[in-house]
């Protein structure tokens, strides 16, 4: 039995996002094709995802230091574990789906946040003497980005920060089978193709989940 995080990072609903639309036909399409398997869904926007802020920075710095987890303050201690459940919770799955929206050529500020919390040395990655090693070996990973224009090919490529900025770090973790469906060019002035360029990503998220 293989464990999926299905990841989400819109704040709407799969009626008014086609990122999530098409996340939600994938994800179907594998449960039914894999029944045995544990889908785990986490909805970004409804996750306690703390930021690195002092809280944090200080409470490693004094475990680091020696200090005991009882040593921490409260507001330390509430902080650093959350991020260890976070980051174990994601190493243990086998399986990764990241959904979201193309923002200002990037990722939303909570998928960035996230990423952040499963970045953390010893867990996901290690350094060693000849350099950072990834510690995921053997995962694989589906990232489904909706964006207005398109980025993926073309002249605005240069600019796509989203997926290129999360296959990077997944490819630091160790991860290199790393898949993208684009659902993409929904807000250009040919708008009435929009249902169509989601009927198409919905067809490709289902054929895609026959092997995932």
């Amino acid at each position: 039995m293989a464990i999926v995080l299905y990841i989400t990072a819109h704040p709407l609903d799969p009626q008014s996002s086609y990122s999530l639309a098409v996340g939600k036909e994938f994800i179907e399409a594998y449960s039914e094709a894999n029944p045995g398997d544990e889908v785990v869904h986490l909805d970004l926007y409804k996750e306690n995802i703390p930021q690195f802020d002092a809280d944090v920075l200080r409470g490693w710095e004094k475990l680091r230091s020696g200090s005991s987890f009882d040593q921490l303050t409260d507001g330390e201690k509430s902080k650093v574990a959350r991020l260890e459940a976070i980051v174990d919770q994601f190493v243990a799955a086998d399986k990764y789906v990241y959904v979201s929206p193309m923002w200002n050529f990037s990722i939303p500020p909570v998928l960035k946040t996230y990423t952040d919390a499963t970045s953390i040395p010893g867990k996901t990655f290690r350094y060693t003497e000849y350099g950072p090693e990834g510690l995921l070996t053997g995962k694989k990973v589906l990232h489904i980005q909706a964006s207005g224009s398109v980025y993926s090919e073309g002249p605005l490529s240069p600019l796509e920060m989203g997926y290129s900025y999360l296959k990077k770090v997944l490819q630091f973790y160790g991860i290199q089978s790393i898949e993208a469906i684009f659902v993409e060019g929904t807000a250009l002035k040919s708008q009435e193709q929009a249902p169509a360029i989601k009927e198409k990503a919905i067809a490709q998220a289902k054929e895609a989940a026959k092997s995932f």
